[in-house]
């Protein structure tokens, strides 16, 4: 399966909603671009560390 099969959704979007509520509220407009590319971070982070995590669980 591709990386991008588990990229965790959820998560994801929490993080986008969450920053750009925050720059709504803040400054008050959103910025997609800049919630779109820390979700996308956020997400591919999460997806390395429970790989790592459920790679050192098989060992």
């Amino acid at each position: 399966m591709a990386f991008a099969d588990h990229l965790p959704i959820n998560e994801s979007l929490g993080v986008f909603v969450g920053v750009a509520g925050f720059d709504w509220l803040a400054e008050g407009q959103a910025e997609p671009l800049k919630a779109l590319l820390a979700a996308l971070c956020a997400g591919v982070a999460i997806a390395l560390v429970r790989q790592h995590w459920k790679k050192r669980r098989k060992e």
